[in-house]
């Protein structure tokens, strides 16, 4: 498929899917006339990439991690490293300490959304007195 379905089917932008096979995240074919030339599998692999740039990767450890992800078959792939596990965990203790932090903030701010909302329901009844 060409550069152009790719985006459709995946809603990325053409100009991102070429930044990904600049880093090497993609792989693409050429045509005779210079086109770009995906298989229909490079579907599943930008929806991938999103996955992973939406979980906080970089596209340098993305280009690291995809080699090693689970074969077509489904079972592990032998690209898989100790370091490469270890950076993973580290990415996803980062993550854990990123929610834990937006859970705090969002309780504060329930508490002075609480508080605001009694103040303006104090005012309202004070204001509806004769």
């Amino acid at each position: 498929m060409r550069i152009g379905e790719l985006a459709e089917r995946t809603g990325v932008s053409e100009r991102s899917l070429r930044y990904y096979e600049k880093q090497g995240l993609l792989a693409a074919d050429r045509t005779g006339g210079g086109h770009r030339q995906f298989l229909d599998g490079a579907v599943d692999r930008v929806i991938l990439i999103q996955q992973l740039y939406a979980a906080g990767l970089h596209s340098k450890k993305i280009a690291q991690l995809l080699p090693c992800m689970r074969d077509t078959d489904g079972g592990p792939s032998a690209s898989a490293t100790p370091r490469l596990v270890a950076d993973l965990s580290a990415e996803r203790d980062r993550i854990d300490q990123m929610i834990a932090e937006l859970v705090r903030s969002r309780d504060i701010l329930d508490e002075v959304i609480e508080t605001a909302s009694d103040g303006v329901r104090a005012q309202a009844l004070a204001d509806a007195r004769p």
